[in-house]
């Protein structure tokens, strides 16, 4: 097989050695998205020199744009990078197995059991910890993108504005702050934009064929469900969670209210992917087999997309214009994780409690305190203050 990436580091990593380490990442990688993506430029780009800067914002930018939970298609994309459709499609298993897994284990125990109440006493301290993790995560993430660039700073200031203010990730503000960026690159060369213009134009029909053939397959009304629900998350995770109420709890009353949110507390506070919610919930509702059909649902489409469109962008990548184009999207991408961190920050800071958590949770993480050690002491503390 021909390797996509042969140019893309000074040390290509062989295709175990990557695998290795998303399974390490998705079995201690806490905090979800913004977390996440950080954490892969810090450990790929800067301290593995695994991938290159500009491949890393490329991959970011094609996550932010397409539909897909964007850490897991980061990584997929990452994968694609080094050994083409297969290490793709291995780098989401390796990402995802070490979450589902866990979910799965939770979904059985609350079967089981009934409703498990530590869990939202460990969430009051973890909700906490988390916002601490995703704010450290986003400021070293603000600082290795923009530099000093002054118009990549107001691209990510708008869309920081933006994101708070409405309190959701706005797709077209993505693509028209990847539009500016160009237009002032390119303002002397018109073939380049009329270049820009139509790889643009080409960018829906590559992403809907492709989920569109998925969303065809004979999965039955979960798999339909979820192959929707997948095509509704761009970046945050937590995009799909209002999506899911809707279908799972209002429409066809698989789950009531609490057992709902009992699964996204159980997403919070497990590492991986946000969207793993989607196996909890697939295990309520047809145990198994239903959790592995919602997430081949939740999944599959985003792993199908980079292996459909990776090679298409790829090509076009290497354009001044459409990477100012790039660079562009990568600025108000991570404008949006920012205005997430504010927005999931209110919600998880709610009393002087969770203040100090948070703040001592900052301070260990800064001087280099293991995550999940910070985590676990936060669900500790949080239980023994929800019974006290």
């Amino acid at each position: 097989m021909s390797n996509p990436g042969t140019a893309s580091s000074d040390t290509p990593p062989a295709l175990s050695a990557l695998l290795a380490y998303f399974l390490r990442l998705g079995t201690v990688g806490f905090g979800g998205p913004i977390a996440l993506v950080a954490h892969m430029r810090r450990d790929l780009v800067e301290t593995r020199r695994w991938i290159l800067p500009d491949d890393y914002a490329q991959g970011l930018a094609f996550a932010q744009l397409s539909p897909g939970p964007l850490a897991a298609q980061l990584a997929m994309y990452v994968g694609w990078i080094r050994a083409g459709a297969i290490g793709a499609v291995l780098s989401g298993i390796a990402f995802v197995l070490p979450s589902f897994l866990m979910v799965i284990g939770l979904a059985a125990l609350y079967v089981r059991f009934g409703r498990l109440g530590w869990i939202h006493g460990a969430f009051y301290g973890i909700g906490a910890a988390v916002i601490a993790i995703i704010a450290r995560s986003a400021l070293k993430l603000v600082r290795s993108t923009l530099k000093h660039d002054g118009l990549l700073w107001l691209l990510w200031a708008v869309s920081a504005v933006v994101t708070i203010w409405t309190v959701s990730e706005v797709l077209w503000l993505f693509v028209l702050s990847g539009m500016v960026a160009a237009a002032v690159s390119a303002s002397q060369r018109p073939r380049d934009v009329a270049q820009l213009f139509g790889w643009i134009g080409g960018l829906p029909t590559a992403t809907t064929g492709a989920v569109g053939a998925a969303g065809q397959a004979t999965l039955g009304a979960l798999g339909v469900f979820f192959l929707k629900a997948s095509a509704v998350v761009f970046g945050s995770g937590l995009a799909i969670v209002p999506f899911l109420y809707g279908g799972v709890v209002v429409e066809h009353h698989w789950l009531t209210d609490e057992q709902f949110l009992d699964a996204v507390a159980v997403a919070m506070i497990t590492p991986g992917p946000v969207v793993i919610t989607a196996a909890f919930i697939g295990y309520l509702i047809a145990r198994a087999p239903g959790a592995v059909v919602a997430s081949l649902g939740v999944f599959g489409p985003p792993c199908l997309i980079v292996v459909v469109g990776a090679p298409f962008y790829r090509r076009f990548a290497q354009n001044p214009i459409v990477a100012a184009f790039v660079r562009g999207v990568t600025a108000a991408a991570v404008g949006a994780i920012v205005g997430a961190a504010v927005i999931l920050g209110r919600r998880a800071i709610t009393d002087a409690a969770t203040i100090a958590i948070a703040v001592v949770a900052f301070v260990l993480i800064y001087r280099r305190v293991p995550e999940p050690i910070v985590i676990l002491l936060a669900g500790v503390i949080g239980i023994l203050l929800s019974r006290s």
